[in-house]
């Protein structure tokens, strides 16, 4: 059976020159990068050139960044970090009402200590509400943090605008980029965000490795407490094959970004017109101008049907979809990312999502798309909905 991976918000696929990179750490040079022989120094010096070149990729220094095992702890440091860190100043900070799940779960926990928070709303395509933004800045506000894309719905935030409100009134900016990392030309000083967050898996590197920028002299709290590693800031021994492996990912993504983005929004802006054209009672989510969403992504919400049976048909005939954030994906509840942007529940059920890579084919795009109009028309036809 012909086998289309269209998930690739969830994960990407390993690059295999990322791989070859990473190989020598785990069978050679298998030192800890903390121990002080020659082989722990052959692991220390591989970890600084990776940090190295990941600080000049993105406009930082190396000393600004951390590495974590991923997106979500690199979200929670800092939340909880600032909550900490900052409590004498203030107890208050704001985060938008379609963040992902290590922002969101982390925020009610922290709710629970004291900690107050406003979750700022968006528009129908998934737009942070500026004003609405200015009106819940307080003098207690320390932090401001906003998802640079969304992991759902694709669109792109104007995170240069939030900054601005920001430092206008002195408050920390922080910004979940793990979408965005590998999609958009990140220069974290040109933009002005203390802090970010990625993830290497994102953009054809390891899994369970991410990081966080973190701007100079902002004396954030440990997340993780041990031993001295991450400059005492993050205990933990050092994943030196994926730290490797991170920094070639990012490397060779940044080499291609421009003619990548232009395949893979190709690709996606195919499949988009002939979805709108062919199939009725559809809706695309998210952002309608192209240009101020992902490459890679097509939300949409098909009339009368499950988005599970939409999945799991799609996933019978090889093509590998998602219904929403897998990381919520064993959820009943409706994506609140979807009830954010005012769809119904019954449409937020009815929501899948597509994301491109750039080994996708145009042969690929239409075939998925001519799967796709026999599976909704059968379940269609299946549906009480649709023949009450």
């Amino acid at each position: 059976m012909k086998q289309i991976y269209l998930d690739h918000a969830a994960t990407t696929p390993l690059d295999k020159r990322v791989l070859e990179k990473m190989l020598p750490y785990f069978c050679e040079n298998y030192g800890n990068a903390n121990s002080q022989h020659g082989y722990g120094r052959e692991a220390q010096k591989a970890v600084d050139e990776a940090r190295d070149t990941i600080a000049k990729l993105i406009g930082a220094k190396p000393s600004e960044i951390y590495f974590t095992s991923g997106g979500t702890e690199s979200d929670n440091w800092v939340l909880r970090g600032v909550a900490n860190a900052y409590k004498d100043k203030g107890n208050h900070i704001i985060i938008s009402k379609i963040e992902h799940a290590a922002m969101l779960t982390t925020a009610k926990e922290l709710e629970k200590e004291g900690f107050e928070f406003s979750y700022i709303g968006v528009d129908e395509e998934g737009f942070i509400d500026l004003e609405e933004l200015k009106r819940e800045i307080r003098p207690t506000t320390v932090l401001i943090s906003c998802m640079f894309a969304n992991n759902e719905i694709g669109t792109v935030e104007p995170i240069a605008e939030i900054v601005k409100i920001a430092k206008e009134k002195g408050i920390l900016v922080h910004s979940d980029a793990v979408q965005a990392m590998g999609a958009i030309d990140i220069n974290v000083a040109e933009l002005g965000v203390d802090m970010l967050s990625f993830s290497a898996h994102k953009f054809n590197g390891p899994k369970g490795i991410g990081a966080l920028y973190l701007k100079n002299g902002i004396p954030v709290s440990r997340l993780i407490s041990g031993g001295h590693q991450e400059r005492t800031r993050r205990g933990g021994t050092t994943n030196v094959p994926a730290v490797v492996g991170f920094a070639e990912a990012l490397r060779l993504t940044k080499q291609t970004l421009k003619e990548d983005n232009e395949y893979v929004s190709s690709l996606r802006n195919r499949f988009v017109e002939r979805v709108l054209a062919e199939i009725p009672k559809v809706k695309l989510n998210g952002a309608s101008d192209m240009s101020k969403r992902l490459p890679s992504n097509a939300d949409f919400s098909f009339e009368y049907i499950e988005g599970e049976s939409i999945l799991f048909s799609l996933d019978m005939d090889g093509i590998a979809v998602s219904s929403g954030s897998a990381c919520s994906s064993g959820s009943l509840e409706p994506s609140h990312v979807l009830m954010a942007i005012g769809l119904s529940e019954e449409r937020a059920h009815g929501t899948i999502r597509f994301s491109f890579g750039k080994e996708n084919t145009v042969e690929e795009v239409d075939y998925v798309v001519d799967t796709l109009k026999n599976t909704i028309q059968r379940l269609r036809e299946m549906s009480p909905l649709f023949n009450a």
